[in-house]
């Protein structure tokens, strides 16, 4: 085989991955060893296990201990809808959009005060180190870990308030626009930010990713006359999910 400019690596690595994207390399079926690798394609030791890398990385194979390296399953993207936020229905846009998409949705959180970081602080428009309400949510569907979400709001706003811990009290699950509406704190408009970087080692733990693989980030802050009142970053695991957005034209 002639390689040309390209390391010869990622020739091998792409052949690999075009041969599992068409079914001649279907799922569960075991790699080709790198020693098979080195001999079909004429390649060192070195191309061939870096070329079996690249596939690990890319998340279209895994290793199995004392086994070898098989093909993954190959997930069927499924959507996560995103639809805005309306008051006035006494639920989370969580719970909005799972009863749109007919879907049954459950989660877990857990709350905590803390110091602003240096972006929070930037995000919030306040100083680092002031007291924020830390909340870690993890999303699930059917059981199935979706989502992983972990919000700010500054105790200057929520603090000794009714609202202070988004998920107690009694409009604990009611999103960030109608607990706000409750201390006469009118969110006005509401920004999201759509980014996707490799998935973090925790990350992807709780999601039940592979290393390397990559996640989206939704950066979303909630503002009342242009002060933020809430900012959040959503996780979704980019292999399993699209965010589809349904907007209203105004």
């Amino acid at each position: 085989m002639t390689f040309g400019e390209q390391p010869a690596y990622l020739r091998v690595a792409g052949d690999l991955r075009e041969k599992i994207v068409n079914g001649s390399l279907p799922p569960r079926t075991r790699l080709p060893s790198q020693a098979r690798i080195r001999e079909e394609y004429g390649v060192s030791d070195t191309v061939a296990l870096e070329a079996r890398k690249v596939l690990m990385a890319e998340g279209l194979v895994e290793g199995r201990s004392g086994s070898g390296t098989y093909v993954r399953e190959r997930p069927v993207p499924r959507r996560i809808a995103r639809s805005g936020y309306r008051s006035g229905v006494g639920a989370s846009p969580f719970r909005q959009e799972q009863t749109a998409e007919g879907a049954r949705g459950t989660w877990e959180s857990r709350s905590e005060q803390e110091g602003a970081s240096a972006a929070v602080a930037e995000r919030l428009g306040i100083e680092p180190g002031d007291r924020v309400m830390r909340t870690a949510y993890t999303f699930r569907e059917a059981g199935e870990p979706t989502m992983l979400s972990t919000s700010w709001e500054p105790l200057a706003v929520t603090g000794r308030t009714p609202v202070m811990l988004p998920e107690e009290g009694p409009l604990g699950g009611c999103g960030v626009v109608e607990r706000m509406a409750a201390i006469d704190v009118v969110v006005d408009n509401v920004a999201e930010q759509v980014g996707a970087r490799p998935g973090l080692a925790e990350e992807l733990l709780a999601l039940g990713g592979v290393p390397g693989h990559v996640v989206m980030v939704i950066e979303r802050t909630f503002y009342a006359s242009g002060r933020a009142v809430e900012t959040a970053d959503v996780v979704v695991p980019a292999d399993r999910f699209r965010v589809a957005y349904h907007l209203p034209v105004r």
